[in-house]
């Protein structure tokens, strides 16, 4: 059974198994008074809409009214209209290839506030250390000049590096992962170690917090035998 908020949908691979669980989740209805309202109750179905998607055994898709509704609607003239179909449209994003690029155009028209906003979360600013070297990067075109300088901030251990490496995993994936078990694999043999310090620092100790909202086991895997992300982190 799957269950978000005041929605439950109750499936099965066979007629007969959904029925057994169907009458499971009657009886503890009945059990916990909870009432139904019949309107709303779709019972032993092929397919239906949940939550604004027509779910079937051949997947997700676009519930047609939906579909109806958006191409139906006019083009934004105010602020809030773009930022209204933005919100819409996104709800739907995972069915839109290259969605972020497409909606850029948009997005863009809503950026009268990013300065205040930027001032308002403004980041700390860290003097140069003149003991490690710049990094100076250039570009051009036919109609701009590019430079950025910077340095490499070495403060992290390689070990901390792949615990970051894995909570930006844990919160980007949080909605699949949540609730499940969860098997890690990593190529640093000491970050279970680091996990347990007893004198550890607070940014530490905020990341072990996210780590114990979830079910895992950390398992070694050296970086040439976990190819793929070892790739994509040298990208």
């Amino acid at each position: 059974m799957e269950v978000f908020m005041d929605d439950f949908t109750v499936y099965a691979d066979s007629f007969e198994a959904c029925l057994s669980n169907l009458s499971k989740v009657l009886k503890r209805c009945i059990d916990t008074n909870l009432v139904l309202n019949f309107k709303k109750c779709h019972f032993m179905v092929t397919e239906g809409i949940v939550l604004g998607h027509l779910v079937s055994n051949k997947g997700i898709e676009l519930e047609k009214s939906k579909i109806d509704i958006i191409t139906s609607l006019p083009n934004p003239t105010f602020v809030w209209e773009v930022r209204s179909f933005l919100e819409h449209a996104g709800f739907y994003r995972r069915f839109i290839k290259n969605f972020s690029k497409l909606a850029l155009p948009l997005s863009k028209l809503l950026q009268k506030d990013e300065l205040k906003n930027k001032l308002t979360f403004a980041p700390i600013l860290q003097a140069p250390n003149w003991d490690l070297p710049f990094e100076l990067i250039c570009d051009a075109s036919n109609s701009a000049l590019g430079a950025a300088l910077g340095q490499r901030d070495g403060n992290y251990t390689t070990t901390k590096k792949e615990l970051l490496a894995i909570v930006f995993s844990l919160d980007e994936f949080r909605s699949y992962l949540l609730g499940s078990r969860i098997i890690i694999f990593s190529d640093h043999a000491t970050l279970r170690f680091l996990l347990k310090k007893s004198d550890a620092k607070p940014r530490l100790i905020r990341w072990m917090l996210l780590l114990q909202e979830f079910d895992i086991e950390i398992k070694d895997k050296k970086g040439a035998e976990n190819s793929v992300v070892d790739h994509l982190s040298r990208i």
